[in-house]
């Protein structure tokens, strides 16, 4: 009986060291700078959280937190635990009243948003995070880690990174090499070489028809892409919509050919979305692009050299004509809801370059204009909607 007593006291004393060490945690505060460069600073790793960002919700879930959120805005739907919480609006105009009454340690919210000042002086924290890239993606989860007090946030991260290059890896070489047009929105806005889905194509060997001088997601001349002639055209199913019926479109070698991916509701949330699902998204353009990829005799042939034209339509104009000029002019006068930043110069009546819009844009835009014609604010279609993108 005595000398149990010994190993009982051990037990005790290992199980109170555990609870000392995680109430130690629990209570040890936290420090981050969000992407205004504020720097936020919580008493200990906030309990309640509202998150005003499909991306940003998704990583909150994938850092193992899920159950510290509190609310969320209309366009958060995955996991999907997270439908059963509160709704507070829209990201962009979110109802501040119903944030309020949620009690939030934190809201977590684009950088876009307008809410974040009067939030402030509420007495609410305000975390402003932005993903534009695979490099962002990495730097908002690690952040959203420190925030939230997960240790193992890098490695969350090396698992998703992982995943990419599993996926490119899975690209024969005769599905490489092919110019893809990946189109978020029927404006026409594409996704272009220096977005995170402009990104993920590189890593999986395609070739973006949209280069880095238009910007991350670029409004188009549909001439441009006519000309521009594709081999592979990914698209959600809401875009996809009477795209043969464009003028000039039904002539381009991806629609004559048929190697058109058009990308379910689910499956298109995972695209738009710079969050901790990149890994899927990369599996799921790997898989396009094995099932669409020419024949093996073309691929030999690998894609038109020095720029000439491919066949069925003549080059894409220089970027001075579509891009670089329009570039320096600024973005057009496309409403608030739809771009990040300051207003610019008005655009031609045939689109032009935006400003780097980054991940916000990508996850508005892949919805659509609703009935009013302005990008939906904060995200994509509603939950129930059923449309190209719940960001």
């Amino acid at each position: 009986m005595n000398r149990c007593w010994p190993a009982r006291l051990t037990k005790s004393v290992f199980l109170l060291l555990c609870a000392t060490a995680a109430a130690t945690a629990f209570s040890q505060p936290v420090q981050v700078t969000d992407d205004r460069g504020v720097v936020v600073r919580l008493a200990a790793p906030p309990q309640r959280i509202v998150s005003l960002l499909p991306s940003l919700t998704e990583t909150v879930c994938e850092l193992g937190r899920c159950d510290r959120l509190v609310g969320v805005d209309r366009y958060s739907n995955y996991p999907a635990s997270v439908q059963r919480l509160p709704t507070v609006g829209g990201g962009l105009d979110p109802n501040v009243e119903a944030i309020v009454a949620l009690r939030p340690d934190v809201v977590l919210m684009a950088t876009s948003s307008r809410v974040g000042e009067r939030l402030k002086t509420l007495g609410i924290a305000v975390v402003a995070l932005e993903p534009k890239t695979h490099a962002d993606v990495q730097r908002v989860l690690l952040t959203v880690g420190q925030l939230l007090g997960v240790s193992d946030a890098q490695k969350v991260w090396r698992a998703i990174d992982a995943g990419v290059s599993a996926a490119a890896q899975s690209v024969p070489a005769s599905a490489r090499g092919m110019r893809v047009y990946f189109e978020v929105n029927q404006g026409p806005y594409a996704a272009g070489e220096s977005s995170f889905i402009g990104e993920t194509l590189t890593r999986l060997g395609a070739k973006n028809i949209v280069p880095i001088a238009l910007g991350p997601f670029p409004k188009l001349n549909p001439e441009y892409i006519v000309r521009a002639n594709p081999d592979l055209i990914m698209v959600g199913q809401r875009s996809a919509d009477g795209m043969a019926q464009r003028p000039g479109w039904a002539g381009m070698r991806a629609l004559r050919e048929q190697r058109l991916c058009v990308f379910p509701v689910e499956e298109a949330n995972v695209l738009v979305r710079p969050g901790p699902r990149r890994a899927e998204a990369a599996r799921i353009m790997a898989r396009c692009l094995v099932d669409k990829a020419p024949k093996a005799e073309r691929s030999a042939a690998g894609p038109p050299q020095g720029g000439s034209a491919p066949s069925g339509g003549s080059a894409p104009r220089a970027a001075g004509s579509v891009g670089a000029a329009r570039s320096a002019a600024g973005p057009p006068q496309v409403g608030s809801a739809q771009w990040t930043g300051k207003a610019g110069a008005p655009s031609p009546a045939w689109g032009s370059a935006p400003r780097a819009a980054g991940s916000v844009g990508a996850e508005r835009l892949a919805a659509g204009p609703p009935q009013g014609g302005s990008a939906p604010s904060g995200g994509s279609a509603p939950r129930a909607a059923g449309s190209v993108g719940a960001q």
